[in-house]
């Protein structure tokens, strides 16, 4: 969940954290980017994500996900629902590499919000993408340029 910063007088965001502002490392090279602006675009972005990873270890696109491949899918789907719902489009999605590490990056257009992590909320009231994503990677951070706010996460093999 992405909460605009003058929200602090919500009773949810007692309970919400921030994520740390932090660039990611620097030693990743570009390898593919998409632009997603809806909901409905997301199961492309995950297929796609899914063949480029599948095709980068030198496997076949059909073949069960490994973890890493796995788990970056679900990050990428989780921050970017979080970009297209609580920020501004366009959303892109961008894979780095570097050897059999990852880092994946959701920008959106809104800078007049930070990501919050769901803190202790009942079942069913969503905002747990964040989450999901610091369960899943080795790293997540966040930070902004003049024009986007960046999430990312890095997963390695």
């Amino acid at each position: 969940m992405i909460t605009p910063p003058n929200a602090s007088s919500d009773a949810r965001s007692t309970l919400d954290g921030g994520l740390r502002a932090s660039r990611p490392p620097a030693n990743f090279v570009p390898a593919r980017r998409w632009v997603v602006d809806s909901v409905s675009e997301l199961a492309g972005l995950r297929h796609a994500l899914r063949t480029e990873i599948n095709t980068r270890a030198h496997a076949s696109a059909d073949r069960d996900l490994d973890r890493v491949a796995q788990d970056l899918v679900l990050v990428a789907s989780e921050l970017a629902t979080n970009a297209i719902k609580h920020g501004r489009p366009p959303t892109i999605v961008q894979l780095f590499q570097d050897g059999t590490s990852f880092l994946l990056t959701v920008a959106d257009h809104d800078l007049g919000s930070e990501p919050r992590i769901a803190g202790d909320r009942p079942p069913g009231e969503g905002g747990f993408g964040l989450q999901i994503a610091r369960r899943l990677s080795r790293d997540v951070g966040w930070y902004r340029t003049d024009t986007v706010k960046v999430i990312w996460a890095e997963i390695r093999a």
